[in-house]
């Protein structure tokens, strides 16, 4: 019986596969695990990953004071009064997937994904 694939190998996968945006027949190479072990690898790992640090990451207030101190710290921050969050976004160049065309081609002349946030 062969060996399991070990948490390094799946952790280090799904953070490849992150990172680069390549299909699992491309990450097969580089990460030597079958597309289809791939498939269900990926998608437990991101669960899990989302799992722990959604409660230290994507935090959402529950009572009145925690909104007012958000409110107050943009305040002080940006001058800017009842602001309780911003979104901002980031082009992040990407080598587009083959027959994409102008999909991914935006307006500075080169080919990306725009990554969003929002700060609260």
């Amino acid at each position: 019986m062969r060996q399991p694939i070990s948490v390094h190998e799946r952790l280090t996968a799904t953070l490849r596969f992150l990172a680069t945006g390549r299909n699992y027949e491309d990450l097969k190479f580089s990460t030597i695990i079958s597309p289809q072990s791939l498939g269900q690898i990926i998608p437990k790992c991101c669960s899990a990953i989302y799992e722990v640090l959604r409660r230290e990451y994507m935090k959402f207030p529950s009572t009145e004071s925690e909104w007012l101190h958000i409110a107050e710290e943009f305040e002080k921050t940006s001058n800017f009064p009842n602001l309780l969050g911003a979104v901002d976004g980031k082009h992040v160049r990407i080598i587009p997937p083959s027959g994409s065309g102008s999909y991914f081609f935006n307006y500075k002349g080169e080919h990306s994904l725009v990554l969003m946030a929002i700060n609260c």
